[in-house]
Formats: C-alpha cells, sequence, structure tokens
C-alpha cells in the first residue's frame, strides 16, 4: 500500500495541501528570509557556492524550528477537544511548507551562479528580483482569494513585493 494520492478526490486534497501551503505567511516570510541572506553572504563577497549553501542551511532550520514550535503550540488542547502530537505535527508541517517552497527558486538561480552557469554577482541580483516577483505573486493571490477588486489585488501584490524591494536597497546598501 502506498501513501501516493490514487482517488481524484485524494489527488484534490493534495493539490488543496499544497495551494493552502504556498500562499501564507510561511511563503512570504521564507521569501524574505532567504532574500536577506543573499543581501548577507552577497555583502560580504561570498560566491554563489556560498550564498546557496548559506540559504539552504538556514532555510532548513527555520523550518525545522517553525514545525516544532508548530507542533508544541497546537499539542494538546485546542477549541475545546484533545490535539495529538501526530495531528499537531501534521498541521504544523502543512503549514510550514511554504517556507521551503519559497525558497526553491531563489535557490535554484543561486545554483546557477554555483555552477558558473551564470556569474555570482547576477545570480545573487537575479535571485533577489525574482524573490521580489515571488512576493507579488504571493500577495496577488492572498488578496485575489478574498475576492478583492483588481485594483486591490494589485495594492497587495505591490505591498508584498516592497518587502523585497526593501532588501535590495539594503544590498544596494551594503554592497
Amino acid at each position: 500500500m502506498t501513501d501516493r494520492p490514487t482517488s481524484p478526490r485524494q489527488r484534490e486534497s493534495a493539490a488543496s495541501v499544497l495551494r493552502a501551503s504556498f500562499v501564507t505567511e510561511e511563503s512570504v516570510y521564507g521569501v524574505i528570509l532567504v532574500s536577506g541572506m543573499i543581501v548577507v553572504g552577497g555583502g560580504h563577497g561570498d560566491s554563489s557556492w556560498r550564498v546557496f549553501w548559506t540559504v539552504v542551511i538556514t532555510v532548513l532550520v527555520f523550518w525545522a524550528a517553525h514545525v516544532y514550535a508548530g507542533t508544541v503550540a497546537h499539542h494538546g488542547f485546542d477549541e475545546h477537544r484533545m490535539v495529538s502530537l501526530r495531528e499537531a505535527f501534521r498541521g504544523s508541517l502543512r503549514r510550514s511548507l511554504g517556507m521551503l517552497l519559497a525558497a526553491l527558486v531563489p535557490a535554484a538561480i543561486l545554483l546557477l551562479g554555483a555552477t558558473r552557469a551564470v556569474p555570482d554577482d547576477l545570480a545573487n541580483w537575479t535571485a533577489l528580483w525574482v524573490g521580489v516577483g515571488v512576493l507579488a505573486v504571493l500577495g496577488f493571490i492572498a488578496f485575489r482569494r478574498r475576492r478583492a477588486s483588481p485594483i486591490m489585488q494589485v495594492v497587495g501584490a505591490l505591498g508584498t513585493a516592497a518587502f523585497g524591494i526593501a532588501m535590495i536597497v539594503l544590498k544596494a546598501i551594503v554592497h
């Protein structure tokens, strides 16, 4: 017996978990965390390879800490019912998945620099700008889900992307 989704209902459940995990505060936080690590690593003149590993290790540590904290916080009583350790862990894992997903694209771009497919500086700056784009998409989807007007969807995208722009300004100042 496998854990892979086999029925349409199970596949829909997996898709809804992915959607629910991607547009979360953890996703936004993950992109900002990655951007901050790129600013710090790139500001010290580190190679893309070193920045890549710094980002990957830092995101994994923050993600594990987030899963642990969520499990501890939700274990026990919640809304007048007992929450098992397993249920608390699964919920925390699902909520925290966005932090890992959000780091994938910028990390992949850093890997291009690490493998010398592109120069280090280009990889670092591109990863930062892609982070801005990811933040904009996250903000747009979040506002769209709430059935905000098209103008508010764009405002939400710009507001979320502003955190990535702040990181780019910080990198420009540090660099």
